[in-house]
């Protein structure tokens, strides 16, 4: 049902199964646990058309309030700098609604991704500004675009 990992989990996870009331099929076995707490990251590919960009959030996950009627894997996190920041940063960057969430890979280790792959990093943390976000966005417009000119 969900591809969540569960090397996230803080403690071990259970498998359980849970009516799914919809596309009339057989209720699905579910994996089911809180996430840990701590510095994290959500990262996303996107297809810009002319190039990948990865974009990636620090979040620091928070504990897992009761949510005895959410039988999946359950994780919950304040974004740096700030939640409107981060929203508007990743909507303005181009940022899916499909992450990818990871207690274990900081932003170093992202950035060593997006090098040796290289594709575009943006990157949205605690000193993130929707103005310097915006001027990153151009620069790297035009850094690949005219890589692609010498390429």
């Amino acid at each position: 049902m969900l591809e969540v990992c569960p090397t996230i989990a803080s403690g071990k996870p259970t498998i359980e199964i849970h009516p799914l009331g919809i596309g009339g099929k057989e209720d699905p076995v579910r994996l089911v646990f809180n996430a840990g707490f701590g510095p994290a990251t959500n990262a996303s590919l996107v297809d810009m058309g002319d190039r990948f960009r990865l974009l990636v959030n620090e979040v620091v996950a928070e504990e897992v309030p009761a949510m005895p009627k959410l039988p999946v894997a359950r994780a919950v996190w304040t974004c740096e700098p700030d939640t409107l920041t981060a929203c508007e940063a990743w909507i303005l960057a181009g940022g899916a609604h499909h992450t990818a969430f990871s207690r274990a890979l900081n932003a170093e280790i992202w950035e060593d991704f997006a090098d040796i792959a290289g594709i575009e990093l943006v990157f949205i943390g605690a000193g993130t500004t929707i103005r310097g976000l915006k001027q990153d966005l151009r620069s790297n417009d035009v850094y690949y675009r005219l890589a692609q000119g010498f390429a």
